[in-house]
């Protein structure tokens, strides 16, 4: 931090210290010093003259400012020691330098492009049918940990509501957005969430990784999926566990084999059907439910541009779609690619759009995609998924917790439910 500090410092002095005569009043008297860089790279003040000047005041005009914070002030004082122009110069730079730094931090970035470029950290383990496998499709054996802010999670606990999952799994904990608490990442457990198989607590996720995989250095993100027979874990990778979790609905005895709009269960989906969902996965992904985070999180304007077009076309051919039939991927069935867009696409009007400028600031599903939103509204109704999430909490999140992006921490008011969103 010192080195950074340094570092700004060398950049912001000749900024503000080139040489000139300056005035520097305080209160009513006023100095003339004159200032000048060295050829040696460094900087003197020399004082050339000193007057004091007496000024008259009016205290009417005083005592009303006394109620006025005008913070450091420096463009009505400073800016006689340097010009208007160098402090603004100053406080961009500085700003971001420091923005950039954070950016860089929450948001892994392509260093040539500015692109946002998501790290992955998969452990490549999975669930399956056969029962002598590392990890067979067993009940009771399996945790999940979710967030409710995150998107990537939301699609998991989608999949347990549908499938009426909860029941079988060793537990759901819901974890809770904390940075400042979390000793890396920002998942910590809730006074309530230390549920199922655990062998003890935990205060974040960290802790838990660390658990299980010692001496781990990567993200410790959710959702994560963890068997807690071997005490493992399977999975950290959303559209992997999205992919397992229909297996453990055949170990539900109450597993309902009749006709039902939501088709989760590749196994159960012809060979067409599943091309279309993998095709549309892809594009989706690149377009919208990646674009989202491309845009919010770009460093520069190009790749802002670039991750933006791109959300923009990728809305305009969901419209298309959903302007022939139901839902994305098959005119009647809910499948696996409306369970990844669903997220994404209930957090646009209150996050996406608005806080990461996805697509431009301008758009409403409602207004701008009417088929969208009326797809929307249809998936809604669904059993389970008004369950599935908490709108208000889910939004809040990202306007309190990414400072970069919203440093004052405002919130926008009312908050985003499915009341204001138009969804009932």
């Amino acid at each position: 931090m010192r080195a950074a500090t340094a570092v700004l410092a060398a950049a912001l002095i000749p900024i503000l210290l080139s040489s000139q005569n300056h005035v520097v009043e305080v209160g009513a008297f006023s100095t003339r010093t004159q200032t000048s860089i060295q050829p040696q790279g460094g900087y003197s003040i020399t004082p050339t003259k000193t007057t004091t000047i007496l000024r008259a005041s009016n205290d009417s005009s005083n005592n009303n400012n006394n109620n006025i914070d005008k913070g450091f002030n420096l463009l009505e004082v400073a800016s006689k020691v340097v010009p208007q122009g160098n402090i603004v110069k100053l406080a961009k730079f500085g700003w971001k330098f420091v923005w950039l730094r954070f950016m860089t931090e929450l948001a892994p970035r392509d260093k040539s492009t500015g692109d946002y470029a998501r790290p992955v950290y998969g452990f490549g383990k999975k669930i399956e049918l056969d029962a002598n496998s590392e990890f067979p499709a067993q009940p009771g054996r399996y945790h999940l940990y979710l967030g409710n802010p995150c998107p990537w999670c939301h699609r998991v606990k989608l999949v347990v509501n549908l499938l009426n999952l909860e029941p079988i799994m060793s537990g759901v904990t819901t974890l809770v957005d904390n940075p400042e608490k979390a000793s890396r990442g920002g998942w910590i457990f809730g006074d309530n969430s230390q549920k199922g198989k655990q062998p003890q607590t935990f205060f974040d996720l960290r802790e838990l990784y660390d658990f299980l995989e010692p001496g781990y250095t990567g993200r410790c993100t959710a959702p994560l999926l963890v068997d807690w027979k071997t005490q493992q874990i399977v999975s950290n990778e959303s559209k992997d566990i999205v992919r397992m979790l229909p297996l453990l609905a055949k170990c539900n005895e109450e597993e309902d084999d009749t006709a039902s709009m939501v088709a989760l269960d590749r196994s159960k989906l012809d060979a067409s059907t599943l091309e279309t969902i993998d095709e549309t996965n892809d594009w989706m992904y690149t377009q919208i439910n990646n674009g989202v985070y491309r845009c919010g999180f770009a460093t520069s304007q190009s790749a802002y541009e670039t991750a933006s077009k791109d959300v923009k076309e990728g809305l305009d051919r969901l419209e298309i779609i959903l302007s022939k039939q139901d839902f994305v991927s098959h005119p009647t069935l809910f499948t696996e690619s409306d369970l990844m867009l669903l997220p994404t696409m209930l957090r646009y009007d209150g996050v996406y759009g608005p806080l990461f400028r996805a697509g431009g600031v301008n758009i409403r599903l409602e207004c701008e995609y009417p088929h969208v939103f009326e797809w929307m509204k249809r998936c809604w109704k669904l059993e389970g998924v008004p369950e599935s999430i908490d709108l208000s909490d889910a939004c809040e999140s990202y306007y309190k917790q990414l400072f970069p992006l919203n440093p004052g921490g405002k919130v926008p008011s009312p908050p985003v439910t499915a009341q204001t969103l138009h969804l009932v």
